[in-house]
């Protein structure tokens, strides 16, 4: 049984992982003796598992391989649909994901690959009867199943270098151990990043009696060149593009998923630590701090006002929390009614999210037609992808000039500053990649370069002359805008120039 089941997980679940193998070896006899050495490894290694697991756990033991084969089943879904790979940072992902929006990647397809691929095997596996034998055979068999894996090992040793250089790709698509091992190291990495946040040295407000207000919108898988104000052809933009004291800067996200391309935003630095990020700061600091979200997987939050969508329903009744406008309700009214004199409100919005970008916008901003359908996005018509992957922008585009309006209507004694700038970019379908999480490391331009867009008001600042800049110029940039001073604050990474 446990040799069928290894064939089995070979055959059905590692196509793309022998795929990944080909493309990036070499022709000949050695790169044949690679792949060999590599199937037959895979085969030992499962069969010590499956015969360690039934074998000790007996009827537990069948439990934990049928989920396995489920899990494996959905995993081959997203690794053939989306071309995921499944290290450390995707399982972050996994993990951090709400319920709202993994539902948008159900599809028939993927019953069907959890049906044929997951749930018949694992009923074969439960009705299955097993005569367990010794624990002398037990140890000959996973004894015998560990030798050869050294002997492949050692056999291989020569080529060690080419597997270190594509660990990462091959180990991300080797099923079940890629989630396996790398749910435990996300979990490692979790419990290290949730120990206590780290205080930044202490900021004071140069000017407390000055009034200013920024409001920071965090977008969701926003790429630069689909924004007109960037020279895409089509008019995303057609709001934007006539607003006065608008600049669009060119940046590059620091990580292409949302975790870490969020903490970047908030953070003084690059850093794998837990410090203070900035709404926490300068609430310390004694700022009104608004953080409103419709989305998920920033650092913990440590203010008074957080509210989500069912939240803030119940102060706009009138709003659709369904979509992302519900964010930028009565902005002027959260700003006035503060008592504050330095105010920062946080949208995190995940208005371009994938891969049912055409449920996050209002009809109204259908504009772009015909529209995709279809969450599997591999099989979608491209020019319906970027239909509607573009109508999230033109509502993006809506917003984002409606909260200016609001801050324009403002009392002059107000200064005021609107920052746009997204967590990462999205793939769709260039290089036959879809959405993002791509390691930073091998990304492709379209998962890094985002929009940067930043509005002030007539008489307040003025924006430096920079030819690109990055996540981490948010944090110095609204320290400089409020006014607020600090050892931690780093004039270089200040888009603003000096206050007159």
């Amino acid at each position: 049984m446990c040799l069928i089941l290894s064939i089995f997980t070979l055959i059905a679940f590692h196509i793309p992982f022998f795929r990944a193998a080909v493309e990036n070896i070499e022709s000949g006899f050695n790169g044949m003796m690679i792949i060999f050495s590599l199937a037959v490894l895979m085969l030992a290694l499962n069969f010590f598992l499956y015969y360690f697991l039934l074998w000790c756990f007996r009827v537990v033991g069948k439990i934990i391989v049928s989920l396995s084969l489920i899990i494996d089943a959905g995993c081959l879904y997203f690794i053939n649909t989306y071309d995921t790979l499944l290290d450390d940072t995707m399982m972050g992902n996994v993990f951090n994901t709400q319920y709202s929006e993994a539902s948008g990647f159900f599809s028939l397809a993927f019953v069907l690959y959890l049906l044929l691929l997951g749930v018949l095997p694992s009923i074969y596996v439960c009705l299955r009867k097993i005569d367990y034998s010794s624990a002398k055979k037990m140890f000959a068999f996973n004894g015998s199943s560990l030798g050869l894996v050294l002997i492949i090992a050692f056999a291989n040793m020569s080529n060690w270098p080419w597997i270190d250089r594509n660990a990462t790709v091959l180990g991300s698509l080797l099923l079940p151990w890629s989630y396996s091992v790398n749910s435990v190291r996300y979990q490692i990495k979790e419990h290290k990043m949730n120990r206590e946040e780290i205080p930044l040295p202490d900021a004071v407000f140069t000017d407390p009696e000055a009034k200013r207000v920024v409001v920071l919108v965090i977008g969701e898988s926003a790429r630069q060149d689909h924004f007109s104000l960037y020279g895409y052809p089509r008019q995303t933009n057609p709001l934007l593009s006539g607003q006065q004291g608008l600049t669009a800067l060119k940046a590059d996200a620091a990580a292409t998923y949302t975790t870490a391309g969020v903490k970047a935003i908030l953070d003084s630095r690059p850093t794998d630590k837990l410090y203070e990020i900035l709404p926490n700061y300068l609430y310390r600091a004694g700022a009104q701090v608004v953080w409103r979200t419709s989305n998920w997987g920033e650092p913990p939050v440590h203010i008074e006002k957080y509210q989500n969508p069912e939240a803030l329903v119940e102060i706009y009744p009138d709003a659709d929390p369904a979509y992302d406008g519900i964010l930028f309700e009565g902005l002027r009214d959260e700003i006035l009614s503060s008592g504050n004199s330095k105010v920062l409100l946080v949208l995190h919005t995940s208005i371009s999210h994938g891969p049912a970008y055409n449920k996050r916008y209002p009809a109204e901003f259908e504009q772009f037609t015909p529209i995709c359908n279809t969450v599997e996005m591999a099989k979608a018509d491209h020019d319906e992808l970027m239909n509607s992957y573009d109508n999230t922008i033109l509502y993006t585009d809506y917003l984002l000039s409606g909260a200016i309006h609001q801050l324009e209507e403002l009392p002059g004694e107000w200064e005021s500053c609107l920052m746009y700038v997204s967590d990462h970019g999205e793939s769709l379908g260039e290089g036959n990649l879809f959405m993002h999480g791509v390691p930073i490391a091998i990304a492709p331009k379209e998962q890094i370069e985002i929009p940067f867009l930043v509005w002030t008001s007539e008489g307040s600042r003025e924006i430096k002359p920079l030819d690109k800049v990055g996540q981490y110029h948010v944090f110095h940039s609204v320290m400089s805008f409020l006014g607020a001073e600090s050892e931690i604050f780093d004039e270089n990474m200040n888009i603003f120039t000096p206050a007159r």
